[in-house]
């Protein structure tokens, strides 16, 4: 069974890999396998977690029907395939974005107020001062009312060059992520191999 679960392993790596060449019947037979594993493994996973547990036992069991509203509305959801009633899935996604919005505008003052106190701290160290440089002239790039000229567009200039750094920094690490997971298939590959042959 160990080598059966290799074999396959190995042609759905070389078939995943097979798409650096042109599309092609083996890549898409993968493609459509992972995304059908994973609808497959995440349905009786949501169904355990989430609609037995926040539906059945709350509404059933603990006889709790204030949850028929969110109930209502998540069916509301499936409403999306249908021709002339898939307007009703607009309500229950304007209630979410406009729940999400009120949370992230309520999170909004504790994470603005923990930046801000971060910024406020002794110019003690070089490290603090550029951190306080780079705050202040990203600040300054990002008001708009004034002309990006003089020692004004020096500074917002300074600015950008601090956002595309962080941008740079992030690229990058989502790259090494990337090349760290194509390492990994490739070592699996290697050892699958040198132990068939050995």
């Amino acid at each position: 069974m160990t080598l059966i679960g290799e074999i396959i392993a190995v042609f759905l790596t070389l078939a995943i890999f097979s798409f650096l060449y042109k599309d092609n019947p083996a890549y898409r037979f993968a493609e459509y396998l992972i995304v059908g594993v994973t609808v497959g493994y995440g349905l009786p996973l949501v169904y355990k977690n989430a609609f037995q547990p926040f539906v059945l036992q709350r509404i059933f069991v603990e006889h709790k029907f204030i949850f028929l509203i969110p109930v209502f509305f998540g069916i509301l959801f499936w409403f999306r395939f249908s021709r002339n009633y898939g307007w009703l899935s607009r309500y229950p996604i304007a209630i979410s974005m406009g729940m999400v919005g009120a949370g992230v505008t309520m999170s909004m003052n504790s994470m603005v107020l923990v930046q801000v106190r971060q910024a406020m701290i002794p110019l003690e160290t070089f490290n603090i001062f550029l951190i306080f440089l780079g705050t202040i002239t990203v600040m300054f790039y990002f008001f708009f009312s004034k002309a990006h000229t003089g020692l004004y567009g020096k500074f917002s200039r300074i600015g950008i060059w601090y956002m595309m750094i962080g941008f740079g920094a992030s690229f990058g690490y989502t790259v090494m992520a990337r090349i760290s997971l194509l390492i990994g298939r490739l070592q699996f590959l290697a050892d699958t191999f040198k132990g068939w042959i050995a």
